[in-house]
């Protein structure tokens, strides 16, 4: 082979490895519109939001049947019987029936606080439409279930419609006598209070004063 033949092969030799790197390229070339795509999926319009009215509903439903178990095996097990003493003198279980509020206050206003939880009920409800914390759903969720586990007692137990009185049964030494529901709705309350100190708003959004 002559020098001339040589010299005019040297050049085709060297543009092969130049071929051979850009085939990767040209091979990868159609796997691109795939990567655009996982990137418009991920920019594109957020997936809707989801309401908390399952974990609303949840809590408030185990509040409310906790409560009522409790108050039915307090009734009758305890009532008209000697306090039991769950943590000495501090801490017992006495059967009293309650005409006012939580905690005993408001004896006389049996009628007014029946509206009263009735009210908050309806309004929690309606407040689930735009719930999308899941805090504020555990939180109302307390409230919800509390305030209509004492509603079932005013409105079926004796002496009457929106009359009945309240089981409490966990007596506190120096303090008062309370239910579970009355437990939930101080818990729901202090968490909503927390909750408003951080900003956190019902519908998920954070707002800073």
């Amino acid at each position: 082979m002559s020098e001339a033949e040589r010299t005019i092969e040297t050049p085709e030799d060297s543009s092969r490895p130049e071929k051979d790197e850009t085939a990767p390229e040209q091979a990868a070339g159609p796997a691109e519109p795939a990567g655009e795509a996982g990137d418009g999926a991920g920019t594109g319009p957020a997936a809707p939001r989801r309401r908390r009215i399952g974990v609303l509903a949840g809590v408030a439903g185990f509040a409310f049947v906790l409560d009522l178990l409790t108050k039915i095996a307090a009734v009758e097990w305890l009532e008209h019987q000697r306090s039991i003493e769950v943590i000495g003198d501090w801490v017992r279980f006495s059967v009293i029936r309650n005409g006012g509020a939580a905690f005993g206050f408001g004896e006389a206003l049996t009628v007014f606080l029946t509206a009263v939880a009735a009210t908050v009920v309806v309004v929690i409800i309606r407040l689930a439409r735009k719930l999308y914390s899941t805090p504020w759903a555990i939180a109302l969720g307390m409230l919800l279930g509390g305030a209509f586990g004492n509603l079932t007692d005013r409105l079926f137990r004796a002496p009457g419609v929106f009359e009945g009185h309240v089981v409490d049964f966990i007596s506190v030494q120096h303090f008062s006598v309370f239910n579970l529901a009355d437990s939930a709705i101080v818990c729901g309350g202090i968490l909503i209070v927390i909750l408003s100190f951080r900003g956190l708003d019902p519908d998920g959004t954070v707002h800073k004063d």
